[in-house]
């Protein structure tokens, strides 16, 4: 039976949701492919202490690994994508066709998209690590701007900023603040 919680995170709340206790779910707010939420059973927020912790420990800085058991719904080639999706490290990225090359079929890059923008499980199974043949950001189910912060966060203090931001902070025109015009 399916159960879920609704967490903070710097991110924006997370749905978790659980198949018979097992994570099977961690959905953004205005995910693309974001489940109906009459799937995700009834609230239950006594049941994910594990991957709330774990998830704490992440955004903290103080874990760059998941050890969360996980029950991920999904076509044999998907779930394939996915385990290939955990063995990217913290803090790197991996094009489509390096994932594609990785599984033995390097022409499947777009099949490898297809599966990696289902990926059931965002954060913990790092989807945001995938970026275009030239290492743009490109589509995420999140959404672009979390999936820039994401892989800032990851690249640590102090390190240069992979990608500027899509969209100026309010009152940014682009110029350096006390600059004049």
């Amino acid at each position: 039976m399916k159960r879920h919680t609704v967490i903070d995170s710097p991110y924006g709340p997370l749905t978790l949701v659980a198949d018979d206790g097992v994570l099977c779910g961690l959905y953004m707010t205005e995910q693309r492919h974001r489940p109906p939420e009459e799937s995700f059973g009834p609230r239950d927020d006594t049941l994910f202490a594990d991957t709330e912790a774990q998830l704490e420990a992440y955004f903290a800085g103080d874990s760059k690994e998941f050890t969360l058991p996980l029950r991920l719904h999904g076509t044999p080639f998907q779930r394939t994508v996915w385990e290939a999706l955990r063995q990217i490290p913290y803090g790197e990225t991996r094009t489509y066709g390096e994932l594609a090359e990785a599984l033995g079929n390097p022409a499947a890059s777009r099949a490898v998209g297809l599966a990696n923008g289902r990926n059931p499980v965002g954060i913990i199974v790092p989807c945001h690590r995938v970026v275009g043949a030239n290492g743009s950001l490109t589509g995420y189910g999140g959404g672009l701007e979390r999936k820039r912060r994401l892989l800032d966060f990851e690249s640590g203090p102090g390190a240069a900023v992979l990608f500027p931001p899509l969209f100026p902070a309010p009152g940014d025109n682009g110029t350096e603040v006390g600059a004049k015009s």
